[in-house]
């Protein structure tokens, strides 16, 4: 690998680069999908003032720390799935979904218990704004409830990436996200009110698309309408990923949901889930404390940190998609015995990410001013907004080798080292000085942010160096 990266303008094997673009592009579309859902979330909520921007932020990220686990289910089956596919066992490819969803509805009903039942406790742990902590309570409440089926939904798509069928996983995201886009606005404002809405909009005039909502007499709930559309959505995602898996074809090429308990399988998906899942929600409550240690400074930062955030995943949601396609690729090489055609997938998954990240990265840096009015209307949040969305169009180069080499490294059933080292530049070196400089030596939004682009480099040249090592060609899954 250390010859082939110096030679990284051109693809390596141009095969492999079509293959992973293929594979890849239904998911990168389904996550554009997502990715258009939580900018519509936080346009619509942003025009309902500071406050309930800054709920959904704090209640939004939240629930992340509890779906990261949920997420490890995904990388679990897709790894074991794939490994099975290049080694020709179609069988075991529906006995990897079959212990995944086991594993996924036992774990994200814990979750979603555990979540719902400690709001209370951990909004106000959270927050000190008496009129932020009940919007974002509210928020939580409804995405713990969510979180069941969230995981159940994750475990289905790691089968259907794993088998290369990722058209599945955009057909199901994109109609969850246009469902949940649908709801949002007739829940956050009322049927009644759209038409006024829509007429004054950073693109003009749409005050035509209200006749879409006026069939149905949505009520006007703000912030728990938001919650509730993403509920609903949810709940429809995982309904429609189980009846794709009854098709024939899945059925009986596969077995999947044929079949029962596989002890061994069931603990391969768990040694592979766990470590990543670990580190998923420990990361997680890094942002969550770091959102705390924003909040620290002000409202008014908290609510620019939320926008910027979410325009972030603009760009690293389409390369996860990227990411997603090569780990499939890695594991399906690793299981046909071919490591040096797994390892070209790592390099062809890099170039790729540059491709999508770069492009986004610079638009951040370049045009910060033409982005932000999409997401807010105040002018206090624009300023603030423009050095943050600078600073994310930089780390945008770092996290691309970050996440990719991430997917693909889970691909091959190596979890534990990227979670241990992430573990230990987030909560060692991270949150303090973050805390340092933000609050203490009174930085404010500037300083948690240049620490924010520190840790994704060191955290990508990590990644880059293990990958390089190639310890990971001999892993058994």
């Amino acid at each position: 690998m250390k010859y082939r990266l110096h030679h990284f303008i051109y693809p390596t094997d141009k095969k492999i680069f079509r293959r992973l673009f293929y594979l890849a592009l239904p998911v990168v579309l389904g996550n554009m999908s997502r990715v258009l859902m939580n900018i519509v979330d936080v346009a619509l909520v942003g025009r309902l003032g500071r406050e309930e921007l800054a709920a959904v932020a704090m209640g939004g990220i939240l629930i992340w720390t509890i779906i990261g686990f949920a997420l490890a289910m995904r990388t679990g089956v897709q790894t074991v799935v794939s490994r099975r596919l290049g080694e020709g066992d179609y069988h075991g490819c529906g006995l990897a979904l079959n212990n995944g969803l086991i594993f996924a509805a036992v774990s994200g009903l814990i979750l979603s218990a555990i979540g719902y039942l400690l709001t209370e406790q951990l909004i106000n742990f959270l927050l000190d704004d008496p009129k932020v902590i009940p919007l974002a309570e509210v928020y939580a409440r409804w995405g713990f409830l969510s979180v069941f089926f969230i995981a159940v939904g994750f475990a289905f798509q790691g089968f259907f990436n794993g088998v290369e069928k990722t058209r599945i996983h955009m057909q199901v995201t994109i109609l969850a996200n246009l469902l949940n886009v649908y709801l949002d606005v007739g829940f956050i404002f009322g049927s009644a009110n759209l038409p006024r809405l829509f007429s004054n909009t950073p693109i003009g005039d749409i005050s035509w698309l209200a006749g879409l909502w006026t069939p149905f007499n949505f009520p006007e709930l703000g912030v728990e309408g938001a919650a509730i559309a993403t509920f609903i959505a949810s709940v429809w995602l995982a309904i429609h990923y189980l009846l794709n898996a009854l098709m024939p074809i899945f059925r009986k090429e596969f077995g999947a949901l044929r079949g029962g308990f596989d002890r061994k399988i069931f603990r391969r998906i768990a040694q592979i889930a766990t470590p990543q899942g670990l580190q998923e929600v420990g990361v997680t409550i890094v942002f969550v404390l770091f959102f705390k240690i924003i909040a620290m400074v002000g409202t008014l930062e908290l609510a620019v940190t939320q926008i910027a955030f979410v325009i972030m995943q603009a760009s690293f949601l389409p390369a996860a998609g990227i990411g997603t396609a090569c780990a499939t690729l890695v594991g399906k090489y690793l299981g046909e015995k071919n490591a040096d055609r797994a390892e070209i997938s790592m390099i062809e998954g890099v170039r790729w990410s540059m491709i999508f990240m770069g492009t986004m990265g610079i638009l951040f840096i370049l045009f910060p001013r033409s982005i932000l009015p999409f997401f807010t209307n105040d002018p206090d949040l624009i300023e603030p907004g423009v050095f943050a969305l600078r600073v994310l169009g930089v780390v945008q180069f770092l996290d691309a080798v970050a996440m990719t080499l991430w997917y693909a490294l889970s691909g091959a059933g190596e979890t534990k080292f990227p979670a241990v080292v992430e573990m230990i530049i987030a909560w060692v070196f991270f949150l303090p000085l973050c805390y340092l400089t933000a609050v203490v030596w009174g930085y404010g939004i500037t300083g948690a942010w240049y620490c924010f682009a520190g840790y994704i480099g060191v955290y990508a040249a990590a990644v880059a160096w293990k990958a390089v090592e190639g310890k990971w060609k001999h892993i058994e899954v």
